[in-house]
């Protein structure tokens, strides 16, 4: 039962470790502390790895719970009744919860509310695009952050962030704002800007 027990559990931290990077801006923004949300971006080379435990343990462990008892003729008492924690619906629950956890940077997105400017029309001499070369953006959930906090700033026409990319394009007036506080806005974040281009 104690190997059971380890096998589920190396399965449940492989996969929360796996996503820890994209789950930690989500949890920055809904406690409020956005320079908390880079702070398990160092995980994400590892990634790959933890997702491989995850998938191996759970498997094993599915193994183990399915695989048939050997019979053995004997007059001994019936086996004990197993706990919720051995049972196979204990373990449909944590290999649910693990593929949750595994898929979290694809659904992240739905944790931030949509940010909608309200512009009147802006002189084209204030009129400002620039790109942001951001370092430390690890997947979706870093990027969706960076948009989230861009998009707050007052005169921000269009934000938006690539994890791919490394960078946020923001289209901004610059009778409003300046490119001193989007910089601030981004690095408050936990990500650091290191290049400005102005397009």
């Amino acid at each position: 039962m104690d190997k059971e027990k380890g096998i589920l559990s190396a399965g449940l931290f492989s996969a929360i470790s796996a996503s820890l990077c994209c789950i930690t801006p989500v949890l920055a923004l809904l406690a409020g502390t956005s320079g908390l949300a880079a702070t398990f971006s160092w995980i994400d080379p590892f990634r790959p790895y933890f997702i491989g435990i995850a998938i191996f343990t759970l498997g094993f462990a599915w193994y183990q719970k399915l695989k048939p008892l050997k019979e053995v003729d004997c007059e001994c008492d019936p086996a004990p009744k197993k706990s919720f924690l051995h049972s196979k619906a204990f373990l449909a629950f944590v290999t649910v919860f693990a593929a949750i956890m595994i898929s979290f940077p694809s659904f992240s997105s739905v944790f931030y509310p949509e940010s909608t400017q309200q512009l009147s029309t802006i002189d084209p001499l204030n009129f400002q695009k620039v790109e942001f070369k951001i370092e430390g953006m690890t997947c979706t959930s870093c990027a969706d952050h960076v948009q989230h906090d861009i998009n707050k700033i007052p005169g921000i026409i269009l934000a938006t962030a690539s994890y791919e990319g490394k960078n946020a394009i923001v289209e901004f007036d610059k009778s409003k704002t300046s490119l001193s506080d989007i910089q601030k806005a981004i690095d408050k974040t936990g990500y650091k800007v290191v290049d400005t281009t102005i397009e």
